[in-house]
């Protein structure tokens, strides 16, 4: 088996795993390798080729495949090193990682830093337990866009889509313009799942009818699908009796949800938040273990490709500083915790920072305020920094800063608290 070493690994080569490649480059890191499984470089990027990527990070309007070769061209110029093709099979003991691919063959790879940039996986199917029967034509919706997009083959003509995700809502235009029908859009919740942006451009500027409390309860067909059943939900989310109705279809779409890919992460030892699904990481995005870092959609799954990019450099320069001896090994941290409307925040815990530097804290609400809202972080009943936000939507992360001298000023048996509240409600 053939050993390689380097200061700091990264595993993936999506927006998260090039731009913290690039970025622990930058920061000093002399050699900085990319594990990826696939042939091309950038993950999802690739199939998206929809605009609205970098207009933060590069200030231009790109599409998913300009956005990617943009980061490609960034870690080429950087001299970071890439293996494509290269499956990664375990981690550990220790910052030892196993791979293998055509080409390389088994290899182990020593870092003095590793950086998880694996990304998220959709919601299949089997997650959701819709009964009926088994037929073809049920998709994920990302599955349905690399056909479309990459392999050049349209899966249907009448289209019934579950979810308002937004991989759902750029599908349901994108069918639309190869000339399939999208006969509905179903959604569980009372509002979308996915950016206002894309409800505006892809579904109601298309006309297509967006169906909320509403789920599938029955696929039919025998070898294709043929039609789904549609019925009304209550507030457990459980059909309504009675409210049942058919949509004749030959395809019906899954946007119901992403989930960030730590199968490596559980393997590694690293601890997980059951809300999130990703890693337990601080303002650096270090894990629990000692060394290992992680970034983007397998952290948390973010709304922008900027947001995971921007992320990602950070934690590319943190893993490199740790590969160099410069950022120290955390002995305490105050943790962070969702508080009153808010389902999860990132990072979960604190460190005080020898830089001066700010703490990000990034959040989700669980349910929609269309008015002012006030997103407030707290050690007991003292708030400690706060801002007001035009709106707060379970689809649109919310982020705050905690300023670097109130982290020092804080108890060391401090716990802060996110909330995000109406204060014209007076909750």
């Amino acid at each position: 088996m053939k050993s390689l070493d380097c200061d700091v690994l990264i595993i993936g080569s999506g927006p998260a795993g090039l731009a913290a490649a690039v970025s622990a480059r930058d920061s000093g890191a002399e050699r900085v390798l990319v594990l990826e499984r696939n042939h091309e470089l950038g993950g999802i990027l690739p199939q998206c080729i929809h605009s609205g990527f970098g207009l933060r990070v590069f200030g231009s309007d790109l599409t998913g495949p300009e956005y990617a070769q943009r980061w490609a061209e960034r870690a080429a110029k950087a001299n970071v090193e890439v293996m494509a093709g290269t499956m990664v099979l375990e981690i550990g003991p220790g910052l030892a990682v196993r791979a293998t691919g055509a080409r390389s063959g088994l290899i182990e790879v020593r870092a003095k830093a590793i950086v998880l940039a694996m990304g998220c996986r959709e919601r299949p199917r089997g997650a959701l337990a819709i009964p009926g029967a088994r037929p073809a034509g049920v998709y994920t919706a990302g599955t349905a866009q690399r056909l479309v997009n990459i392999e050049g083959y349209v899966p249907g003509e009448n289209v019934v889509i579950l979810g308002s995700g937004d991989i759902g809502m750029i599908m349901a235009r994108r069918m639309t313009l190869e000339g399939a029908r999208v006969a509905a859009m179903l959604e569980i919740q009372p509002y979308v799942s996915g950016l206002r942006r894309n409800l505006v451009q892809c579904v109601q500027d298309y006309g297509i009818p967006l169906h909320t409390e509403t789920t599938v309860v029955e696929v039919r067909g025998s070898d294709r699908v043929e039609e789904i059943v549609a019925a009304r939900v209550d507030s457990s989310w459980q059909p309504t009796p009675g409210s049942e109705w058919t949509i004749p279809c030959d395809t019906l779409l899954l946007s119901v949800g992403l989930i960030p890919e730590n199968e490596l992460s559980r393997q590694a030892g690293v601890a997980l938040d059951r809300r999130t699904g990703g890693p337990l990481v601080d303002q650096y995005y270090q894990t629990s273990v000692p060394g290992i870092f992680a970034a983007g959609n397998v952290v948390h799954v973010y709304d922008l490709v900027d947001d995971v990019s921007e992320a990602a450099m950070q934690a590319g320069q943190a893993a490199a500083e740790w590969a160099a001896g410069r950022l120290p090994v955390m002995d305490s941290h105050l943790p962070v915790k969702a508080g009153a409307n808010v389902h999860h925040v990132v990072p979960q815990r604190l460190s005080r920072p020898s830089d001066g530097a700010p703490a990000k804290l990034a959040c989700r609400v669980q349910q929609p305020i269309e008015e002012t809202a006030l997103i407030a972080v707290r050690n007991g009943s003292e708030t400690l920094v706060q801002r007001r936000l035009r709106y707060a939507r379970p689809s649109e992360m919310l982020d705050i800063e905690v300023p670097a001298n109130l982290l020092h000023t804080l108890d060391p048996s401090a716990s802060l608290v996110v909330d995000v509240t109406c204060p014209e409600r007076g909750r």
